[in-house]
């Protein structure tokens, strides 16, 4: 029986779909220096230069591809782009999101609009990766970057006073990709290749502070009292993505300071 030294990508192909953002950014650079070989889907290949710089400023060189997760053409481009250039993907991070809801009651539009990224695009990559996973006799490991919001009501209380507000298709996407995760662990599991979600809670962004009261209110809704850090989400994708979490799928793991536990 082996016990694992130290958990380790090295050796993997993963391909990451969205880089940039707080998470995306921090996830390319982890994921990075864990050993694995990355390829990033991105909507706009030029405008991530900023990324790439960030993360070889980490020590990390990544390749991108051009992705619209909302068109099935794109998606199975992506994923075979993946597949010529390194023979097999060992794994996927779907990290991407769409926000085009402004407020508590948005037009129907913006509600289809959301739709396309956060759930067809989900449903599309999802799909096309786990069906080249199951015929790979390696399998493979897919990761959904969801969000506690898909596991809990929002707090009314967090908002009051502050110009923030919570949207409706945000809880709706996440809930879903949480049980999309589980539909595709079960449905792949016998081909070796396992599926699960990471839901961060609240996020910490230096660079656009939220309300005082926002963040001492959802403080006390936390267990550790605070935000998380951007790369305190790194840890939990990687665990899954590695081999020492082989026996692990069809799970969703909160890394949220315990809000949704208190």
């Amino acid at each position: 029986m082996s016990t694992p030294q130290g958990i380790t990508l090295e050796g993997k192909i993963i391909a990451q779909v969205g880089g940039t953002g707080l998470l995306g950014r921090e996830l390319v650079a982890a994921i990075g220096r864990a050993g694995a070989t990355l390829v990033v889907g991105t909507r706009d290949p030029a405008n991530f230069e900023a990324d790439r710089d960030y993360a070889r400023r980490a020590g990390v060189e990544v390749s991108v591809e051009k992705l619209i997760v909302s068109d099935e053409a794109s998606v199975l481009a992506f994923r075979d782009a993946v597949i010529a250039a390194h023979g097999r993907v060992d794994g996927l991070v779907y990290n991407t999101v769409s926000r085009p809801m402004k407020g508590e009651k948005p037009h129907a539009e913006e509600w289809r609009d959301s739709m396309e990224t956060n759930a067809t695009g989900c449903y599309l990559t999802l799909n096309a990766f786990a069906e080249t996973m199951g015929r790979q006799e390696t399998g493979g490991s897919i990761v959904g970057i969801s969000s506690m919001m898909g596991m809990v009501g929002p707090n009314p209380h967090n908002y009051t006073g502050t110009a923030m507000s919570a949207m409706p298709d945000y809880f709706f996407h996440k809930a879903g990709m949480i049980n999309m995760s589980r539909f595709y662990a079960s449905y792949f599991g016998l081909k070796k290749v396992r599926c699960n979600t990471v839901s961060p809670g609240g996020i910490y962004n230096p660079q656009n502070p939220q309300a005082d009261a926002f963040l001492e209110r959802y403080g006390k809704m936390t267990m550790l009292g605070r935000m998380a850090n951007p790369d305190e989400i790194n840890g939990a994708v990687i665990f899954l993505l590695s081999d020492a979490s082989s026996y692990i799928t069809g799970v969703n793991l909160p890394v949220d300071g315990g809000y949704t536990a208190k």
